[in-house]
C-alpha cells in the first residue's frame, strides 16, 4: 500500500518501518473485532477487468506537477506506488508492468523486481528495465530520481494521491487516461462505484454511531500514533456508519502521539489498526498494554478492527473489500 503524505510526516523512523513492513506479500484482513482468532482471509489478489484493453496511443496528459506528457508506448510500465500498480493491473494491463514499488503486495505483482529502497525510488533500477512509461504520484521521491528518469527521455506522469473515497474515481480515470485506455477506466470506475455503494447499503441501521480511533502502530520502534482529521481513514469510517474518534476529538493534524489524555478525549468504541501494526505490538494483548488503551471503551471490550496494510488506505479498485471488512468486523456482534 502506498502510504499517504500524512504518514510521511510522523518521523523518519516511522516512515522507514511503514514501508519495510508493508512489503510483505500475504494478506490477512479478517481480524476479529473482539481480539479472538483471526479468520483466514481470501488470497491477496486484484481482480482485473474481464477483457484486457488495447491502448489507443499516443495520448498527451497533464501531469500533476504541471508538465504535459505524451505517452506513445505502454509495453513496459513502471508504477512507482503500490496503489498505482494495483490500478494498472486491475485495468487489465498487468502483463505490461515490469516493476513494482515495495508496497505493491498483491500476488500478481509478487515476482516483479522492486525499484525502491525503503520508499525512495532508485532511478538506476527503473532505467535498467527500459520503461516506456513511468507512473508516480506527488509523494514519490526523491525529486532527483524523478528528474533523472525524465532526463533519460522516459515519459513520466505524476498523479495526485488518493486520500478519501471521493478520490477513487478520479484516480482510476487519471491512470486510465495516461495509459490510453479511457473506456477501461470508465468500466472499472463504474464497477468500483457499484461495489462500494453495495457495501454502504449493508451497514446496519443503528441508533448511535460507533466511535472508531485509527491507530498507527510500529512496536519495534515504539511508534504509537492516533489518527486525526488528515489521517486518511476518515472517509472510510464515515462510509461504514462510524465516527472518526480522533477527528471528532479535535485532532486537526494527520497523526499525533498516543497519550492517555488524547485517548480519553477520543473515547473510541472500537480501534482500527493495520494488521502488521497490530502484530508488531503483540496482537490485541499487546495493544491494550499501550498506556491509555485499556481505559477506553474499545480497550475494555477488546474491540479491534484489523485490516491489511497493503489495501487499507489505497482508495482504489479494492476499496469495496476494505470497506466490507471494516463493516463486517465493526458490526460483527450486531443483532
Amino acid at each position: 500500500m502506498r502510504k499517504p503524505r500524512s504518514l510521511r510526516t510522523v518521523g523518519a523512523a516511522a516512515a522507514v518501518l511503514v514501508l519495510t513492513l508493508a512489503g510483505c506479500g500475504t494478506s490477512d484482513d479478517g481480524g476479529s473485532a473482539r481480539g479472538g482468532p483471526r479468520v483466514k482471509a481470501a488470497a491477496d489478489r486484484v481482480e482485473p477487468l474481464a477483457a484486457a484493453p488495447e491502448p489507443e496511443l499516443p495520448v498527451t496528459v497533464r501531469s500533476a506537477d504541471g508538465k504535459r506528457v505524451t505517452v506513445d508506448d505502454t509495453s513496459r510500465i513502471v508504477p512507482l506506488t503500490g496503489s498505482l500498480n494495483e490500478i494498472v493491473f486491475t485495468l487489465g494491463l498487468g502483463k505490461n508492468v515490469v516493476a513494482r514499488d515495495i508496497t505493491a503486495t498483491f500476488q500478481q505483482a509478487a515476482r516483479l523486481p522492486v525499484v525502491t529502497r525503503a520508499h525512495d525510488v532508485s532511478a538506476e533500477s527503473v532505467l535498467s528495465l527500459k520503461p516506456t512509461v513511468v507512473l508516480a504520484d506527488t509523494t514519490t521521491g526523491p525529486a532527483e530520481a524523478i528528474d533523472q528518469i525524465r532526463a533519460a527521455g522516459v515519459p513520466l506522469v505524476v498523479l495526485e494521491p488518493a486520500k478519501s473515497l471521493a478520490d477513487v474515481s478520479p484516480r482510476i480515470g487519471a491512470v486510465a487516461a495516461a495509459l490510453g485506455v479511457p473506456k477501461a477506466g470508465a468500466e472499472l470506475t463504474s464497477r468500483t462505484r457499484q461495489r462500494i455503494s453495495k457495501v454502504r447499503e449493508s451497514v446496519p441501521a443503528r441508533s448511535g454511531k460507533p466511535r472508531v480511533a485509527f491507530l498507527y502502530l510500529r512496536g519495534s520502534a515504539s511508534v504509537y500514533l492516533l489518527g486525526g482529521r488528515e489521517s486518511g481513514a476518515g472517509s472510510l469510517l464515515e462510509a461504514a456508519g462510524a465516527v472518526d474518534a480522533g477527528k471528532a476529538s479535535g485532532l486537526k493534524k494527520d497523526f499525533t502521539a498516543i497519550t492517555s489524555e488524547a485517548l480519553a478525549k477520543a473515547a473510541p468504541d472500537a480501534i482500527l489498526v493495520m494488521s502488521k501494526g497490530l502484530d508488531s505490538v503483540g496482537g490485541v494483548d499487546g495493544l491494550v498494554k499501550i498506556p491509555g488503551v485499556a481505559e477506553t471503551p474499545a480497550g475494555l471490550d477488546r474491540r479491534v478492527v484489523s485490516i491489511e496494510d497493503g489495501v487499507l488506505l489505497n482508495y482504489g479498485p479494492r476499496t469495496d473489500r476494505v470497506l466490507k471488512s471494516l463493516v463486517d468486523q465493526l458490526y460483527k456482534d450486531a443483532e
